[in-house]
């Protein structure tokens, strides 16, 4: 995927992998965490309407369900030995995601409160609303959790796949930690736009006011 080049930063960061994951990793639960907390001041944010935080939940299920598809399709080049496609979509999916952690820290931060999901008309209510809202929690549970924990390990995939050759990548856990980056990845998203499309169109929602 990448040269054999071994100078400067790249030189740096294919030597230490590891390091630069770590340091990068927290870097990012920093940003996020930090705005929810306050920490990060609000004055970085634009200031949204709810219009405009609606916009942006659409514009994040886009990003995110094109990132699923180049996902997807990297998975299947790569069976096919097809490296340089899978590179290629695989780079994009992470230039998506950086784009969508974007788009969702500012609707986080400049937004006037969060959407709830509220059960009162759509599909399977009666005596299926508390399982529906049960099974919307435990997706968008799930869908965090995997969200937080695949940081890393999509980063150390990204990070062999960018500072080695692919000759060189034989050697690496590149294949390996690339699956599971990859499964994890790909179902997190899958489950956000599912979440996603549950209080936006099946559903309803009310904006509630949060401080953190």
């Amino acid at each position: 995927m990448a040269t054999t080049d071994v100078g400067g930063l790249r030189g740096a960061v294919k030597a230490h992998p590891r390091t630069f994951v770590a340091a990068v990793s927290i870097v990012g639960y920093g940003l996020v965490i930090g705005t929810f907390a306050g920490v990060v001041p609000a004055s970085v944010f634009p200031s949204l309407t709810r219009g405009e935080v609606d916009l942006l939940s659409h514009a994040i299920a886009a990003v995110n369900t094109v990132t699923t598809v180049l996902l997807a399709l990297g998975w299947r080049w790569i069976r096919a030995d097809e490296v340089r496609k899978h590179a290629a979509a695989m780079t994009a999916s992470f230039g998506l995601i950086m784009l969508f952690l974007v788009l969702y820290l500012t609707r986080v931060g400049g937004g006037p409160g969060e959407k709830r999901l509220v059960v009162e008309s759509g599909m399977f209510l009666g005596q299926f609303a508390g399982l529906v809202s049960g099974a919307y929690l435990a997706m968008l549970a799930i869908h965090i959790l995997l969200s937080v924990v695949s940081v890393p390990v999509v980063l150390y995939a990204i990070t062999l796949g960018l500072t080695h050759s692919t000759a060189e990548l034989r050697g690496t856990p590149h294949a390996r930690v690339g699956r599971i980056a990859a499964g994890a990845w790909i179902l997190s998203l899958v489950l956000g736009v599912v979440t996603y499309l549950l209080l936006n169109w099946v559903y309803a929602y009310e904006f509630v006011q949060v401080s953190y």
